[in-house]
């Protein structure tokens, strides 16, 4: 039997743990048959009783319940140590596994807490690797809690998606009424909603990783994620590695997901927004081989002109009242410490 571990890595949001541990537990039982499942909560030192509520209510998922918010990266990372992916020199976690005779299991899937798995999207994305073996990784099929799909793969970021990203277009009458239809293109990274509406998986650059299931013998080979990054870029990061590796990363279209989205994160607004850029010039100058010699001063120009743009539309907003002083200066805060990147 092969063996799937679920990492959920959860910060305060108890009641949507709680239902993303329970959809896992119903999609499980599709596959009962010929995959086991276990699961990991890393519970980054939430202030709320989510690590209560996983030991009262789910007492055969795995808690690690850390003293810390390691972030994404750190909380994934813990567990994947625990797993046996460990690294010289990492710490030891007493973390009991159910077989002692197969402590790594066959597949790794990066589950987000503001998640539902849907049907039998474990045991899809499972049987996909086993089938698949040049395949490291693969992603589901996103929703939205509305039920709107979700891009859940991207191509890796170039110029165009940074100031489609960046840039204050929707202040821009002129690219106003065309921005949905670019920030859905290509030229902003999306793969065709023709893919995602078939019933074959598709090559991608990268996963989102809140929902990236990786192949065991991938991560042994590429290692764990980046501890450099607290959130955000890991998983363009460890899929950009797994292609340099020789492997391949997949979307599965017939495997649903549904994701409420940076559920956590919005609990920091600004803190979250600096952090994103500072994942992402971590993300350009560690893999600058795979971009042009004029990349990064260009992105770097990109950055300050959408920096300024977005400064100057708060202080308009703030001297129109439509937003506080307290606002205005942690808005400004995010945008000098961008600069400073």
């Amino acid at each position: 039997m092969l063996r799937l571990t679920v990492v959920v890595v959860s910060y305060n949001v108890a009641s949507l743990l709680r239902n993303c541990l329970c959809s896992i537990a119903a999609s499980t039982a599709h596959s009962a048959d010929w995959l086991s499942v276990d699961v990991v909560v890393v519970d980054n030192a939430s202030a709320d009783d989510s690590a209560a509520m996983v030991i009262s209510e789910f007492p055969d998922v795995h808690l690690i319940a850390s003293d810390k918010n390691l972030g994404f990266t750190g909380g994934n990372n813990l567990a994947l140590r625990a797993l046996g992916f460990a690294t010289a020199g990492s710490e030891s976690i007493d973390f009991p596994t159910p077989n002692p005779q197969s402590p790594i299991p066959d597949f790794v899937l990066l589950l987000n807490p503001d998640t539902l798995v849907e049907a039998d999207a474990l045991g899809q994305m499972a049987a996909f690797l086993r089938d698949n073996l040049a395949a490291g990784a693969v992603g589901a099929h996103l929703s939205y809690g509305d039920g709107s799909f979700q891009h859940g793969a991207f191509q890796f970021p170039g110029l165009a998606q940074v100031a489609l990203d960046l840039l204050p277009l929707a202040d821009l009458p002129g690219i106003r009424r065309f921005l949905p239809r670019l920030l859905d293109s290509p030229l902003n990274g999306r793969y065709p909603a023709a893919l995602w509406q078939g019933t074959n998986a598709f090559l991608v650059d990268f996963v989102l990783g809140a929902a990236l299931m990786m192949r065991g013998d991938a991560i042994r080979q590429v290692g764990l994620l980046d501890d450099g990054y607290f959130m955000y870029c890991e998983e363009m990061d460890w899929c950009l590695r797994l292609q340099d590796a020789g492997w391949s990363v997949y979307a599965l279209p017939t495997a649903h997901i549904t994701h409420w989205e940076a559920q956590s994160s919005r609990q920091v607004r600004w803190e979250t927004f600096e952090r994103l850029w500072r994942s992402r010039f971590r993300f350009y100058q560690k893999q600058r081989v795979h971009y042009s010699n004029g990349f990064l001063p260009r992105l770097r120009l990109l950055v300050r002109i959408g920096v300024w743009m977005r400064s100057v539309l708060a202080r308009r907003r703030f001297a129109q009242g439509k937003l506080s002083g307290l606002l205005l200066e942690q808005e400004l805060a995010a945008y000098r410490a961008i600069e400073r990147l």
